[in-house]
């Protein structure tokens, strides 16, 4: 009998990071809905990092992952199942830099100002898919620093894997934004399971006192914002987790925010995890934002012959199935699950009541598709989508990518 633990990839493998992509999709629009207006037309020249694409709203700009000539604009699949306007650019393989690279041995000597500035311009954005910034441009005094290392979809291991491979940039990260906002306690919360990223953090942390790691019960969804601040500090709050001043993030994050504070690195760059049992070696991958998955699957022939394949984007429990393997890594993108389709025939709600019993929120999942215009009443803004209503749902109904649709987009929050 297969089970779950047959698809988990261990944390200590190596993260493959020498697949070469021939072209790059820059979507001009996210998961959230931000949507950018390009600055390049066909034929410019690029660099990491060069502006492609603002937004009126927003400070963060939309930038080139790779170096390397705009070949001009296409729509493409991006992992949250809808489909953007993409900028498509021809990497040069020479990874030439808008900004100067360097080395600063310490990376505790910014400014907020200036660390508010690299976050805008190295467009820095939280696993969420907003930019980043705004947590710290903030005038509530901060005082807890959490790093979100739950990992909570199953089939994912590419935050494990970061964390067992970079362990102490991960912590002089932490220390260094402690630093910067003169933040007194950072806490990385971590799945209890994971005893190997435990046992070496470990092994590191004595020289941070301010910083514990926090083993969390291996319960889905417990990598939620919300939970890890009630958990973690006892505190509550009503839209942003600033205002009781702490600050989430998740742990690639401020994996980034190492790359941009120590060497000036822009965040051109994800690390994903390919699993299920449509692929022959489970891995994390980093890979370039803007990656065509199905150029990865050509390049390293990892794909198995099975029944009826399935490509879902994001996971198990809150991922999208798409109906093509040509689809976009965006900067939220963090797994893609290759599986053998298996048809659910849907039926009508029992009004059994299951979906409202497992909501981590308390929500009823079943009046919020029964009564869409009625949603806001409902509370619809407090789903996570975490995929526990669509899970135990007897009669098969994809509750979750309903709810989705009624909020007319895609939060990821997890």
């Amino acid at each position: 009998m297969v089970t779950i633990e047959d698809f988990k990839i261990d944390s200590s493998k190596k993260i493959v990071d020498d697949v070469n992509i021939q072209v790059v999709y820059i979507p001009l629009r996210n998961n959230v809905g931000i949507s950018y207006n390009e600055t390049v037309k066909t034929g410019d020249y690029v660099y990491i990092g060069s502006v492609i694409g603002k937004n009126a709203m927003i400070d963060t700009p939309l930038i080139s992952s790779v170096s390397g000539y705009v070949v001009g604009f296409i729509d493409k699949y991006i992992s949250d199942g809808s489909v953007s306007r993409c900028i498509v650019i021809e990497n040069d393989f020479k990874d030439k830099y808008l900004n100067k690279l360097g080395k600063r041995n310490d990376i505790t000597k910014y400014s907020k100002d200036e660390f508010i500035y690299l976050l805008k311009n190295s467009a820095i954005y939280d696993i969420s898919g907003y930019p980043l910034y705004p947590k710290y441009d903030t005038k509530n005094r901060i005082n807890y620093l959490i790093i979100n290392g739950a990992e909570c979809e199953i089939y994912a291991s590419s935050d494990n894997a970061l964390m067992y491979n970079n362990v102490e940039e991960i912590l002089e990260a932490t220390d260094a934004i402690m630093e910067i906002m003169g933040i007194k306690k950072a806490y990385i919360a971590i799945n209890e399971k994971n005893v190997k990223v435990i046992t070496r953090f470990m092994s590191h942390i004595n020289t941070y006192p301010n910083i514990k790691i926090y083993p969390l019960i291996d319960a889905y969804p417990n990598g939620y914002d919300r939970f890890l601040v009630s958990n973690i500090l006892s505190l509550t709050y009503d839209k942003h987790s600033t205002e009781v001043g702490v600050i989430c993030q998740n742990v690639y994050t401020t994996y980034a925010i190492y790359e941009m504070l120590k060497y000036n690195k822009p965040m051109n760059e994800v690390i994903v995890s390919i699993n299920g049992n449509g692929i022959k070696k489970p891995a994390n991958y980093k890979l370039r934002i803007g990656t065509n998955i199905n150029e990865l699957f050509l390049k390293t022939d990892i794909l198995k012959k099975i029944k009826d394949p399935l490509l879902i984007a994001g996971g198990a429990m809150m991922g999208i199935s798409l109906p093509t393997d040509s689809v976009i890594v965006t900067a939220n993108c963090r797994c893609f699950l290759v599986i053998s389709k298996k048809e659910d025939k849907e039926m009508e709600c029992i009004n059994c009541g299951k979906c409202s019993e497992v909501c981590p929120l308390n929500l009823i999942p079943s009046m919020i598709i029964d009564n869409p215009k009625e949603a806001d009443k409902l509370h619809i803004d407090k789903c996570i989508n975490c995929g526990l209503c669509s899970y135990v749902c007897p009669s098969k109904i994809k509750i979750t990518e309903i709810i989705k649709k009624i909020k007319g987009g895609y939060s990821d929050e997890i």
